[in-house]
């Protein structure tokens, strides 16, 4: 499945956006930047347990899902205070875009347009790449980055920061694996106590001399 022609089961779980498929640029273009509020990223991640069963449905429903699971899918929104699966499907692109230019360890964002424009001078001076290679990723990157759009509400950083370690939680337990590479590392493990020492047998007295006669 190439970025920029996500399913609606990618798009519609943003759950499954985080960890699987990152906020395509062409999407940027199509989706509804909105600002956003602590209540809606709150409630964003209070769905995805109440989401997460119909992984597999919607996986299979591809681009197409039956009307019996859209009305699913707009229960739990409600359920959750949405106005419907497409306010649940706009609040997690916006959250993606975000997470997208976030760097989890300095907490700092730099806009991904921004990063592709780096990452394209990059594999523009890297002669590793096969010419022809080059020319792809040169020509796709190029496209991506014209079609992009730019955070447009920069107050949704500071708001999506607030729930980071919320999100990542999430991205490691949809993964059913280890942290993303920049996340913070965990702390060591704290090791078993040991056991006491066995402590040394205390010798014997010496037996008392026996006097001479």
């Amino acid at each position: 499945m190439t970025k920029t022609n996500q399913s609606i089961a990618l798009r519609a779980l943003a759950l499954f956006v985080l960890v699987f498929a990152p906020l395509a640029p062409l999407q940027a273009q199509e989706m509804k930047q909105m600002a956003l509020t602590d209540q809606q990223v709150a409630a964003f991640i209070a769905a995805q347990k109440d989401f997460q069963p119909l992984a597999g449905k919607l996986l299979e429903g591809g681009d197409k899902p039956n009307d019996s699971l859209l009305g699913e899918l707009e229960t739990i929104s409600k359920k959750h205070g949405f106005a419907g699966f497409a306010e649940f499907e706009d609040v997690g692109a916006n959250i993606t875009l975000v997470l997208d230019g976030l760097d989890r360890k300095a907490g700092t964002y730099t806009d991904p347009i921004e990063k592709m424009k780096t990452e394209l001078e990059d594999i523009k001076k890297d002669t590793t790449i096969p010419e022809e290679d080059k020319k792809l990723a040169v020509d796709d990157l190029t496209q991506e980055i014209a079609a992009a759009q730019p955070l447009q509400h920069k107050g949704n950083i500071d708001i999506v920061k607030k729930y980071q370690g919320d999100l990542e939680k999430l991205i490691v337990d949809a993964a059913g694996d280890s942290p993303p590479a920049d996340a913070a590392p965990a702390p060591a493990e704290k090791p078993a106590d040991a056991a006491p020492a066995t402590p040394e047998a205390k010798p014997a007295d010496p037996a008392p001399a026996t006097p001479a006669p």
